[in-house]
């Protein structure tokens, strides 16, 4: 990303993002910037996180991620994602943003690229690699609890790494939204189902996908069916219980997720209730703590061995990681280059 044209920067818009994305294996991406996160090679700062109260009294925030990865092809940028809870009664997406990366030798931005899909891209990608390294062998069913973008993003990325005929139960309070969304998946040839509720999504599932803006738990332990991989990709959607209760908890980035008091995990290690996979605790000693077992980039390089019962039940409680939005965007860009996308204009 150097040379005389360092000075300028390519504009993605959202449609130019997805167009470029169809070229470029999501999957493949997120699992190398795992593993280079795994040994070291990555950069990544805290999260910067500003909450509002928008004009209508609903909660609105905007979170800054920036990251690095050192691997055969550098590449260093920033998420700038905000989010506004009153966005879909007023007809728009819940989210939106932009990724921008950085010259790495002038530190220029050189492109910006419409985040909201990259994010939701990237989530689904991460959790596809979850499934990948922790799912049970054979996948019948999975529940996917929340049908916005994130949800819809789940469906598509799982469809191509899981068997044609995997089963997919979609849930959301808003049934409308729900039968939307299995009439699109459908039309793509995805093998998508109603369900009424969380509940009757989630049981009997081999893989639980909980997608929704909720900050009330509501997914009890005794919902999941022997061997289940919950890839708890929102807040707050698991009870405490499934946290203590299940027989492997991995993470993306134990600073990430202990850093962060907002979030179920966040919460219950500064109630000294859980405790990192080095034993690391909230001030001072926690002897009943339950301990974080791994991340999943020690499953990836073999540190943990992951599963080793079909029966275990596992939850995956990932931060998300600002690298994983630099690693797909550094190959996004170059894409829409060779497809003649964007727009580039001078600073």
């Amino acid at each position: 990303m150097t040379g005389p044209e360092s000075h300028e920067m390519l504009l993605l818009s959202r449609a130019e993002v997805m167009k470029a994305a169809a070229s470029i294996d999501p999957v493949a991406a997120v699992r190398e910037a795992v593993r280079l996160h795994a040994t070291g090679r990555t950069t990544l700062p805290e999260e910067a996180y500003l909450p509002w109260e928008a004009s209508d009294g609903s909660f609105a925030r905007s979170l800054a991620l920036p990251g690095a990865l050192w691997g055969d092809v550098p590449a260093a940028g920033l998420k700038m994602i905000n989010s506004s809870l009153g966005n879909p009664a007023r007809g728009l997406p819940r989210a939106q943003g932009l990724t921008v990366l950085f010259d790495l030798l002038t530190a220029y931005p050189v492109a910006m690229l419409e985040a909201a899909y990259l994010s939701a891209l990237r989530t689904a990608a991460f959790t596809a690699l979850s499934v990948q390294l922790l799912a049970v062998p054979e996948v019948a069913t999975v529940a996917v609890v929340g049908c916005g973008a994130l949800g819809d993003a789940h469906a598509r990325v799982l469809a191509r790494v899981l068997p044609p005929e995997t089963r997919f139960v979609l849930c959301d309070l808003d049934a409308a939204r729900r039968d939307h969304l299995v009439a699109e998946l459908g039309v793509d040839g995805i093998a998508a189902h109603p369900a009424r509720d969380a509940e009757q999504a989630v049981r009997g599932a081999a893989i639980v996908v909980t997608t929704t803006t909720t900050t009330h738990g509501y997914l009890p332990y005794e919902w999941l069916a022997a061997g289940a991989l919950v890839a708890h990709v929102s807040l707050d959607d698991v009870l405490p219980d499934v946290v203590t209760r299940a027989d492997l908890v991995v993470v993306d980035d134990w600073p990430l997720v202990s850093g962060d008091s907002r979030r179920l995990l966040g919460r219950m290690y500064r109630a000294k209730e859980l405790a990192g996979p080095r034993g690391e605790t909230w001030d001072g000693p926690a002897p009943d703590a339950r301990r974080v077992d791994a991340t999943v980039s020690d499953v990836l390089v073999g540190a943990h061995p992951g599963r080793t019962s079909p029966d275990q039940i596992i939850l995956s409680n990932p931060f998300g990681m600002g690298i994983l939005d630099v690693a797909l965007a550094a190959q996004i860009v170059p894409a829409a280059r060779r497809l003649g996308l964007g727009t580039t204009f001078r600073l």
